[in-house]
């Protein structure tokens, strides 16, 4: 459906029986995780004493990345501190993108005199739901996990996309879900950290609430 690695986990994050994303605040930050992510593995950024720092020259072709990648290179800071920056923003910029490419619709509901809310709707929804069921079998199973595909699972897990991983497969998985997350730390070592403790940053984010 899509090769890039923020698309899969947009998806992944889609909850079709509801129409809709399953959280739109946790949804931001898992993208600007896979969008570093992404980039660290194009060999575009890389770890410097714990910053993020920009390698190479020239564009990725990709306006969601090359957007991400001026950012950051204008600016040094932390993994941390760019997972937590720009996450409407990257948001919004992910749904135009995968719109672009005719996979999902969005329009603009009004809900007050100044503001408005996206509506989102994916145009496969059976596509979608089988990139979710293999990811899920890939979570239950014993053989190998594509580097995209791990990050994707190690994201879902973390910001609790429970349509994905059920608490129950949470618990029985602990172990393939930890390894999974492990994996981060050979693209960014301090990326694996960032993301084991997104769900502190998640609830921070959200005042301790769980909705978004």
């Amino acid at each position: 459906m899509t090769h890039t690695l923020y698309g899969r986990m947009y998806l992944t994050a889609y909850d079709t029986a509801a129409g809709a994303l399953y959280d739109r605040t946790r949804t931001g930050f898992l993208l600007r995780v896979a969008v570093l992510a992404e980039l660290a593995s194009l060999g575009r950024i890389t770890d410097s004493a714990g910053e993020v720092g920009v390698t190479g020259s020239g564009r990725t072709g990709d306006p969601v990345l090359d957007h991400a990648l001026d950012g950051i290179g204008a600016h040094r800071r932390t993994w941390k501190a760019w997972v937590r920056s720009d996450r409407r923003e990257t948001l919004a910029a992910v749904e135009d993108r995968l719109a672009v490419l005719g996979l999902i619709t969005v329009e603009e509901r009004p809900v007050l005199a100044r503001a408005a809310r996206r509506e989102v709707t994916v145009l496969d929804t059976a596509g979608v739901r089988a990139l979710q069921a293999g990811l899920t079998a890939l979570l239950r199973g014993e053989g190998p996990v594509e580097p995209y595909d791990a990050v994707v699972l190690a994201l879902a897990s973390a910001g609790r996309v429970r349509h994905l991983v059920s608490p129950a497969d949470a618990r029985a998985h602990k172990d393939r879900i930890d390894a999974l997350t492990g994996r981060l730390d050979a693209i960014a070592p301090a990326l694996g950290r960032t993301v084991r403790g997104l769900r502190t940053t998640l609830v921070a984010a959200q005042g301790g609430m769980g909705g978004g």
